[in-house]
């Protein structure tokens, strides 16, 4: 028994050692930034708060993950936001303990010139589940109400031809048997100029400022008009939007992966209880020697 609790103890340490691993993530910039940030927020959890509610959450989200194999379900969850709103950290949080084979991301580039010709959202529909699975779409087809068109990527008509099919296309997936669910990450103007701050000081987050994210700090009205329109228009009963306010990213991803879950009751489902078989031993085998240059140097 007491080599058990060892055993589980050492699970636990390593399981808080990822979450450290992905704090960590937030935390390497500049000590005047990190000043800065803290000041801000001055109400947010502490990381021992958060990490036990994560855990918590995450135990709930392989209960679920179970119930959609048993039950064949099928749910698509859109994560939409400005930059730096918190989308990417939410997702790497609910995937984090699941099975890429269940649960799987999907964020796909700008379309080919080839895509360019297709029907809208012909290249989303490859990617929609299957009985038993549950895709996050980070970013989806709203990029159409979005960066295409504050960006001008798209022209007025095309815009306007996205807005009368979206809400057709999605009640088609909820016909389906899909279940649609949207996500916009709320962040303030003063808390995404300081994000990208922290990402022009940080050398771990350089590479997630693109041009494209420092156009949308100069046309952050535009996008505005744009989300409010894109609301207008698109916030229909069988998928209908939910804010998270995002100006703090631990309670914005605790607050999402709750209310994902509240959307998503589950029951508890049959396990066949496993045994471990015992290992066939066989005396006339001897384990080969294998070369040492095939092995990784052990420099730690």
């Amino acid at each position: 028994m007491t080599e058990a609790n060892d055993w589980m103890a050492e699970e636990l340490a390593e399981i808080l050692d990822e979450d450290l691993e992905l704090e960590l993530e937030d935390a390497t910039i500049s000590r005047e930034v990190a000043r800065l940030y803290r000041e801000r927020h001055p109400d947010a959890l502490d990381s021992r708060t958060y990490l036990q509610a994560l855990i918590h959450l995450q135990a709930e989200l392989i209960k679920l993950q179970d119930w959609v194999v048993h039950s064949g379900e099928r749910i698509v969850v859109l994560f939409e936001g400005r930059d730096s709103a918190g989308k990417g950290g939410v997702i790497k949080r609910i995937t984090q303990r699941l099975n890429p084979r269940v649960v799987r991301t999907v964020a796909l580039p700008a379309p080919s010139d080839r895509e360019k010709t297709q029907w809208y959202f012909q290249r989303y529909i490859p990617h929609l589940p299957a009985a038993g699975e549950i895709v996050l779409f980070d970013r989806s087809w709203y990029n159409r109400a979005g960066v295409e068109r504050v960006m001008g990527f798209a022209s007025e008509d095309q815009v306007e031809e996205f807005f009368r099919s979206v809400p057709e296309f999605e009640r088609m997936l909820v016909r389906s048997g899909i279940k649609v669910i949207k996500y916009w990450f709320s962040i303030t103007d003063e808390e995404q100029q300081m994000r990208f701050m922290m990402r022009i000081h940080d050398p771990f987050k350089q590479w997630k400022l693109s041009p494209m994210d420092l156009q949308s700090r100069v046309r952050w009205e535009d996008y505005t008009k744009a989300k409010e329109d894109m609301f207008a228009r698109t916030n229909i009963p069988e998928a209908p939007w939910y804010i998270v306010e995002g100006n703090d990213k631990k309670k914005a991803r605790l607050n999402c992966i709750a209310h994902f879950l509240s959307l998503n009751p589950c029951h508890p489902v049959p396990h066949d209880e496993i045994t471990l078989p015992e290992r066939v031993f066989n005396p006339d085998y001897e384990r080969a020697t294998l070369p040492r240059e095939l092995y990784v140097p052990e420099k730690y």
